[in-house]
């Protein structure tokens, strides 16, 4: 089973940049999207052969997730359950038989860490959610988590400590998330892949030089991790501030 994720910073723009090539291309079985920026009606897109999923943002151009599936899935749930967070369009889960499926779009923290404590809060909620999925049937999720989690996953880890995205308390969170029962998929397999990023700031030809973050992820119960075939990263695919990643399960 072929997944991947990819936050396309806003999908009317990236449609303008190749999406529906590179969408066909890696012909997913499951393709999740986050920072859609779109609100109900605004695109057509409509993939033959898959099931589609959306949750829009209340706020206009903002935010926004979607999955596309090749099989339906016997439920579907969107948001975590909590009003204070599900204004924003962040989370879909699948029942997806044997497992909970679910894309992701972690709040980012901000410049000058205006949302670091909602960001925290955000943390709690949504693992507890997960967990809450966890006593069913295994999960996965993926998406853009806005963490940089170790040095390994930056350019410039120094430089950037404290900063949004490598700050010690969002570390701390994404560590705290794998101590209860999950892997990442990436690290897993590729303990020691330097150089790996999926995210270049549009400033200073941050891409031309790779200078990027590993922030998009697939994440997966510890019960799942021998099913894990393949993780990579497409760097190669433009389109976005972020690239596509993938995981392929047995």
């Amino acid at each position: 089973m072929k997944l991947i994720s990819w936050n396309v910073n806003g999908l009317r723009a990236c449609m303008t940049k190749g999406f529906e090539d590179t969408f066909r291309a890696l012909d997913a079985d499951i393709f999740c999207l986050q920072e859609t920026k779109l609100q109900e009606g605004q695109t057509d897109f409509a993939p033959e052969g898959y099931h589609a999923y959306w949750n829009y943002a209340e706020k206009k151009g903002y935010s926004g997730t979607a999955i596309f599936t090749k099989a339906e899935p016997k439920r579907v749930r969107y948001g975590i359950g909590i009003e204070q967070h599900d204004h924003e369009g962040r989370v879909i889960a699948l029942d997806m038989g044997d497992f909970w499926f679910l894309t992701v779009y972690t709040p980012n923290s901000q410049d000058g860490l205006k949302r670091l404590d909602y960001r925290m809060t955000w943390e709690d909620d949504f693992l507890a959610y997960v967990n809450s999925l966890k006593q069913e049937k295994p999960v996965v999720f993926c998406g853009d988590l806005n963490v940089a989690h170790q040095p390994i996953d930056l350019k410039n880890p120094t430089a950037n400590h404290q900063n949004a995205g490598f700050t010690d308390q969002e570390r701390g969170k994404f560590s705290a998330l794998l101590r209860a029962g999950y892997v990442d998929s990436f690290r897993y397999l590729h303990p020691d892949a330097a150089e790996q990023y999926s995210w270049w700031s549009y400033r200073f030809r941050a891409r031309d030089r790779n200078a990027g973050w590993r922030i998009d992820y697939f994440i997966v119960s510890d019960s799942m991790k021998e099913r894990i075939e393949s993780a990579s990263i497409h760097q190669e695919i433009f389109g976005s501030d972020h690239c596509p990643v993938e995981l392929v399960l047995k």
